[in-house]
């Protein structure tokens, strides 16, 4: 291969850790700051930002007018009603904490496996984690009908010497979402510090300075810093991992210890564990591809990226049609008519659309993922995540309002219809979600500068050694 002037053949260890073919030694470790904090700094270029972050902005007006019918007059404005008293806010409940998971997946544990190739993307799954937290939060909020009253599920010392009931799974669902989000934050915010440091050194203005040296903590970068931040960090990602498994254990949970039929499953924790990362790591593509397109961040962001997290979706993928499968199977087996009428009735019955959907989008398409051309296609791979998430929030709506519509009690059947606010909500969430992911692309670094330099030079040492 013939090289430009100033360019070398990157060795074998950068390849394979996703690095383009060539590297400018000049530009080895300075310019991979100058680009990543350039990200934030400019301003030029902005009118795609602007114009995303504005229909973002719009979504979130929408979900404000939600709130606000729903504060006002109560939730009966959802289409929720007896038997169906879970509807679409206890499905996309679900469907974002299972979108949280695989930003603590890639940050803490491929983290302790020291898997370098988790570093272009960490920081922006770690974003993801956050945001998708918040918006899980919001449906049980709003499901207690008297939100303001929310506190009452934390145990606290009040005048009445009334504690919350700690056999209702609303309880556990408060403590393990709330330590889910306050780790996965802390551990989101810590790693930044030192390119928090990197921005404050580089701000221009007063007002940056300003805000980035006290986001900064005081970080000067002294061996002394390191050692307490490796510290620190090796223990919160060790704290972290725990919750990949917990959290959504205990989401479903919720419906495991139900008597409902569809719901009293012993499969439901890994099989619900499984496909929240599946939607996860849909879901971080779903936000990468376009990312790393719209910064420039091909170099960064590479194909093995990308192929990398494809495979981790299939695998994801594969397990939870092996769950399809148990739970049909022990439907059948187990004899019970009211297992095996529920089968019936998800194929067959007035929600036999959806539960087809869920097939095709959850199963017959996740196939695609055998094929590295699909696996190495951005474009491709980008819908193919959109397909699955659309699939995974599918699957939590057979569950919650599958099962729920026809229970032991035939005189009690009903079939729920989702109303314009039920939809406004959804979408509203999802506008907030994208306004969010806008407002940490633009005045945050959405890959750690330190930690690609980091690497860049132990690949290094490892060539040379």
């Amino acid at each position: 291969m013939t090289l430009a002037a100033g360019q070398v053949e990157a060795p074998e260890p950068f390849i394979e850790h996703g690095f383009p073919p060539l590297l400018t030694p000049d530009n080895s470790y300075g310019s991979i700051t100058d680009r990543i904090d350039g990200l934030v700094m400019r301003s030029e270029g902005r009118g795609a930002w602007r114009t995303g972050f504005a229909v973002g902005l719009m979504l979130v007006m929408v979900l404000f007018l939600t709130i606000v019918v729903l504060v006002s007059i109560g939730i009966g404005e959802w289409g929720v009603m007896i038997p169906v008293a879970w509807g679409f806010a206890i499905t996309s409940f679900v469907w974002w904490i299972g979108i949280g998971h695989a930003g603590t997946l890639i940050s803490a544990i491929l983290f302790l496996l020291k898997q370098q190739w988790r570093t272009s993307i960490n920081r922006f799954a770690e974003a993801m984690t956050i945001f998708a937290v918040m918006q899980a939060g919001l449906y049980p909020l709003f499901h207690l009908g008297r939100p303001w009253f929310f506190y009452w599920l934390i145990p606290y010392p009040s005048t009445m010497g009334v504690w919350p009931q700690f056999r209702s799974p609303l309880i556990w669902d408060f403590f393990a979402v709330s330590t889910y989000f306050t780790v996965s934050l802390i551990f989101w915010y810590l790693g930044m510090v030192p390119d928090l440091a990197s921005l404050r050194d580089r701000a221009l203005t007063r007002t940056r300075k300003v805000v980035y040296g006290v986001l900064a903590l005081g970080w000067r970068g002294s061996s002394r810093h390191w050692h307490r931040y490796e510290q620190t960090y090796y223990l919160l990602a060790a704290l972290a991992t725990p919750l990949v498994v917990s959290v959504h254990s205990v989401v479903s949970t919720d419906f495991a210890v139900g008597i409902v039929v569809g719901w009293h499953e012993t499969i439901f924790p890994p099989y619900f564990v499984a496909g929240a990362l599946f939607s996860g790591f849909a879901m971080v593509l779903t936000i990468s591809i376009p990312l790393r397109v719209a910064y420039g961040l091909q170099d960064f962001v590479t194909l093995r990226h990308l192929d990398i997290m494809a495979k981790f979706m299939l695998v994801t993928g594969l397990v939870v049609d092996y769950s399809y499968v148990v739970e049909h199977f022990m439907g059948w087996y187990s004899g019970n008519e009211f297992e095996v009428a529920l089968l019936a009735n998800r194929a067959f019955g007035p929600y036999a659309l959806w539960y087809w959907l869920v097939l095709v989008c959850n199963v017959a398409v996740t196939q695609l993922l055998w094929f590295k051309r699909v696996r190495t296609t951005p474009f491709l791979l980008f819908w193919v995540s959109i397909v699955v998430n659309i699939g995974m929030w599918l699957e939590r709506f057979m569950i919650v309002v599958g099962s729920l519509e026809r229970d032991y009690l035939p005189s009690s059947w009903g079939v729920f219809t989702p109303t314009i606010w039920d939809w406004s909500f959804l979408l509203g969430t999802l506008g907030l979600f994208a306004s969010l992911m806008f407002l940490f692309a633009r005045f945050l670094p959405v890959i750690p500068a330190f930690e690609m330099r980091r690497m860049l030079h132990e690949l290094w040492l490892a060539r040379r050694g």
